[in-house]
């Protein structure tokens, strides 16, 4: 068995001297949707910049650059060179989603309804709407939609386009559950004779959902990437989540992802100490109000919450977080609280300084390394300013900093957004171990059932109507 390392051919490109390359590129196929999973600083998103035109690739030549019927020419005999020489002769007709949505904001102006109408093909603008569920939205400005608002309108516009190659970074990103498996169906609406879909994201069961073969990229974060593929879809998943590529024999990561065939045990319920509790109650803004059921946590309990975005769940974190009070002026009672929000706010300090000034006099224990900043990969970010994360980096810090603070209550929202699969598994690992060992309440909210079934204990599922009523069950058992 071989452990990955770069290959001696194939490299595509280099971004300069020492600095990440990648070797091998993924391709499309007319009249599928093709899959892309790996881990983030990979590689994924620089093949797909390639793919769009907007990143010409070098195949390691720093000195000149290769013009693309030169690239195309290097992959002939294959899918690649057909592809890649439409797109040198400008016969392929391309729409690109990019992966962070929240910088749209910056350079779109102006009301969704505008902007669809300005690049929808014709005949296509009623049909997006209706599938994205935008109507309500159109008369809206583009910078005050929320993170799903601005995802709906990223995949209706790459979709609207008149276009017959697709190419999708992280369509999932802030969508509930439910609107992920719409984008989904969505997407694949469009495949059509001569249409190519590419795809990438990093949740599996929209992936499985989604397409029709999958390419697997493996190697080392930040420094080189390697695809491997194309593998039918549960083959690919299955290869990913094993670790293990059979047909080149290279094993690229030592834990296997396993998910939980079976309920929580009854020694990981166990229900000890004294129980957190809250009361009926309600909150009611303008135009929505969410009634929130009689509920109780237990030391220990990871309670995953789930429902439809708009239906109060961010809003419900926060009147425990005592960021919103109840119409009935409720506060509820614990000696302290430690907060992640939905959005994390890059911030112009040091990642060093920002979890030392959480963890206090155990930032430099083995204990804290072992605890935090091992599992979550934050060794090399340490001397990097915050304002400079991806935001995968800076979802990490936030979450780690949260965790940091000693408290009796973790309030944890989507803490996945931007993390890929591996580090979403990790990340789970530390908040049910820190919430065990701390003997604290964690309340966790998020969209992806992968994450929710590694971490909960408990599960609350709110439901009502999306942006008008919204009901906070009582957290049930997972057995």
């Amino acid at each position: 068995m071989n452990l990955p390392q770069e290959l001696e051919k194939d490299l595509v490109h280099q971004y300069g001297v020492n600095a990440f390359r990648l070797y091998r590129l993924p391709y499309l196929e007319e009249g599928s949707v093709i899959g892309v999973i790996g881990k983030n600083g990979i590689g994924k998103t620089t093949a797909i910049q390639v793919l769009a035109g907007q990143l010409k690739p070098n195949l390691g030549n720093l000195e000149g650059q290769p013009n693309l019927e030169e690239v195309a020419r290097y992959f002939r005999g294959s899918l690649l060179q057909e592809y890649l020489t439409e797109l040198a002769d400008g016969s392929l007709k391309i729409s690109y989603k990019p992966q962070y949505i929240d910088k749209i904001p910056k350079v779109v102006k102006g009301k969704v309804g505008e902007i669809l109408a300005r690049i929808a093909a014709p005949g296509k603008l009623e049909k997006i709407v209706e599938l994205f569920e935008l109507g309500h939205l159109m008369d809206r400005e583009v910078e005050v939609l929320s993170g799903g608002e601005l995802q709906r309108l990223a995949l209706a516009a790459c979709l609207a386009r008149d276009a017959n190659t697709f190419l999708i970074d992280e369509p999932s990103s802030f969508l509930d559950i439910r609107q992920r498996f719409r984008a989904a169906s969505a997407i694949r609406s469009i495949l059509g004779d001569g249409v190519r879909v590419m795809v990438c994201d990093h949740d599996l069961a929209v992936l499985d959902y989604l397409s029709d073969k999958i390419f697997v990229f493996y190697g080392r974060p930040g420094v080189y990437g390697v695809v491997s593929g194309p593998f039918g879809v549960r083959e690919g998943i299955n290869i990913f989540l094993q670790g293990y590529i059979p047909s080149e024999n290279v094993r690229f990561r030592s834990e296997k992802i396993t998910f939980q065939v079976r309920p929580p045990s009854v020694a990981e319920e166990q229900e000890g100490g004294a129980p957190l509790e809250w009361p009926e109650m309600t909150k009611s803004y303008e135009g929505f109000k969410l009634e929130v059921k009689t509920g109780r946590a237990w030391q220990g309990d990871v309670i995953g919450i789930v429902g439809p975005n708009g239906i109060g769940k961010t809003t419900f974190i926060k009147l425990l977080a005592g960021v919103e009070r109840s119409d009935e002026g409720y506060e509820l009672e614990f000696k302290s609280m430690s907060y992640k929000p939905q959005y994390p706010e890059p911030r112009d300090s040091l990642v060093e300084e920002v979890l030392r000034e959480a963890a206090g006099k155990k930032f430099d224990s083995d204990l804290y390394r072992g605890e935090l900043i091992e599992p979550l990969g934050l060794e090399r970010l340490m001397d990097r300013n915050m304002a400079e994360l991806s935001g995968g980096e800076l979802q990490k810090v936030s979450i780690a900093e949260a965790l940091s603070r000693d408290a009796e209550l973790y309030l944890l929202d989507e803490p996945s957004a931007y993390l890929d699969v591996e580090e979403r598994y990790m990340t789970t690992k530390v908040i049910k171990r820190v919430t065990r060992d701390r003997k604290a309440y964690t309340f966790l909210v998020d969209h992806d059932l992968m994450v929710l079934d590694f971490a909960s204990t408990k599960l609350m599922v709110f439901s009502g109507e999306p942006g008008r009523h919204g009901v906070a069950n009582p957290p049930v058992s997972l057995r």
